[in-house]
């Protein structure tokens, strides 16, 4: 399988991922991704280039948005001055569930935010899908709290406030990079 980033072609195929977590999520009790994500903010992180899609030949597995910037409202100062890499809206395909590819795609971010000079790879999780918080502790990160004050950038009450990390690092994630190699961009 093979890592590219995501083209402005892909944005159907985003989106309908996204529809069909959120459909897996609802079938598990999950209210996780029930609002329509705005097409315009995807559009916007594949062209600045942090959305990676990972292909199995013309299929598309998995996808992973890699960012230098956290969420407004979620990390303290200090924390920010730490250099650090933000995974979101990592999914995985249904039809390829079961094989770690989840835990591949964060081993893969964890060693590209270190590449790029990050001491953490940082995320926020859904405050109420305790499955979802689980497997992160599961793929080696850490707590470090839930952040419940303030509303999420796109309106409404903050849902994603549950923070955790784990150190970047370089890892074995045995999938083809065709990405450019991180600049030393992390924050």
């Amino acid at each position: 399988m093979i890592i590219t980033h995501a083209e402005t072609h892909d944005l159907a195929k985003l989106l309908a991922f996204r529809e069909e977590a959120a459909a897996w999520l609802r079938a598990l009790g999950s209210d996780q991704w029930s609002r329509p994500y705005p097409a315009d903010k995807l559009l916007a992180t594949i062209e600045a280039g942090m959305v990676f899609m990972l292909r199995d030949g013309k299929t598309t597995a998995g996808t992973i948005t890699l960012t230098p910037e956290a969420e407004e409202g979620l990390w303290t100062d200090d924390e920010l001055a730490e250099p650090s890499m933000f995974v979101n809206k990592l999914t995985v395909a249904r039809e390829y569930a079961g094989q770690n590819l989840g835990g591949r795609l964060l081993d893969w971010a964890g060693d590209r935010a270190y590449r790029s000079g990050a001491r953490w790879l940082r995320l926020d999780a859904w405050t109420t899908n305790v499955g979802l918080q689980q497997y992160y502790l599961s793929q080696g990160f850490t707590h470090v709290r839930t952040e419940r004050a303030g509303a999420a950038v796109n309106g409404g009450p903050r849902v994603s406030g549950w923070l955790a990390q784990r150190p970047a690092r370089a890892a074995a994630h045995d999938f083809i990079d065709c990405t450019a190699a991180p600049s030393g961009d992390a924050k």
